[in-house]
C-alpha cells in the first residue's frame, strides 16, 4: 500500500478553528502534528464520507509511538485523551482500499479542541449543581490557570534560550582563543623552522 504523509504544524489547525476538511486519496495516510503541554485535555470529533469498498483508520500517538486513542473503519465518531508530558501528538487518517478496487478520494471532516475548550461546561453545572452565573466563573478561573501556565512555560522556554544561548556564546569564545593559539603557535613553529633551514643553508647567519 502506497503511503504518503502530510504533517501539518499549524496549531490553528489545533486552535481557533472550529473544524477542517480535507480529502484523503486511496492507499495514503495524512496526519496532523502538534506539540501540547502536560495535563491537557483534547477532545476530537471526526465525520467520513463513506464509500463502499474502502475504509479509513485513525489513530493518535505522541512521538514515542504510544498509542492514545485508535479505531478502525470510521464513520463518525469522537475522541478524547489527556497529555501526561509535554510532548509532540499526531492524528493520523489512514486509507485502505482492496486492490481490486480503484478507489476514489474520501471527505475527512476534523474538529479538534484543546484545553477548556474541550471541556463539556454544561455536564460539570449539571453534576455540580452550579448556577450560570457560577459555571462562568468556573470557566473563567480555568481559563486564567491556562493563560498562567502559558505563561509560566513561555517564560521557561525563554530561560532555556538564554542559557543555550550563554553557553553556545562561551563555547565560541573558548574556539576562538583555541583557534587563535594554535595560530600563533604554528606561526612560531614556521618561523623557527625556517630560521634554522637558512642557517642550515648559510643563507643567514
Amino acid at each position: 500500500m502506497e503511503v504518503q504523509y502530510l504533517i501539518i504544524f499549524l496549531s490553528i489547525f489545533w486552535h481557533g478553528c472550529d473544524a477542517i476538511m480535507w480529502s484523503l486519496a486511496p492507499n495514503t495516510q495524512k496526519c496532523l502534528k502538534e506539540e501540547l503541554h502536560a495535563n491537557v485535555l483534547v477532545a476530537g470529533e471526526y465525520e467520513v464520507v463513506e464509500v463502499k469498498g474502502q475504509r479509513i483508520d485513525y489513530i493518535v500517538r505522541d512521538s514515542k509511538g504510544h498509542i492514545l486513542a485508535q479505531k478502525d473503519s470510521i464513520t463518525k465518531g469522537k475522541f478524547t485523551f489527556v497529555t501526561e508530558t509535554y510532548d509532540t501528538f499526531e492524528i493520523c487518517f489512514i486509507s485502505k482500499v482492496p486492490p481490486e478496487f480503484r478507489g476514489i478520494a474520501q471527505d475527512v471532516t476534523l474538529d479538534i479542541k484543546v484545553g477548556i475548550e474541550a471541556k463539556n461546561y454544561e455536564g460539570i453545572g449539571e453534576a455540580a449543581k452550579l448556577k450560570p452565573m457560577e459555571l462562568e466563573l468556573k470557566r473563567l478561573e480555568d481559563l486564567s490557570e491556562a493563560i498562567v501556565q502559558d505563561f509560566t512555560l513561555m517564560r521557561k522556554r525563554e530561560e532555556e534560550m538564554r542559557d543555550t544561548n550563554e553557553s553556545t556564546n562561551n563555547r565560541v569564545l573558548y574556539f576562538s582563543v583555541f583557534s587563535m593559539v594554535c595560530l600563533l603557535g604554528l606561526a612560531t613553529w614556521q618561523v623557527l623552522y625556517l630560521r634554522r633551514y637558512f642557517k642550515a643553508k648559510k643563507l643567514i647567519e
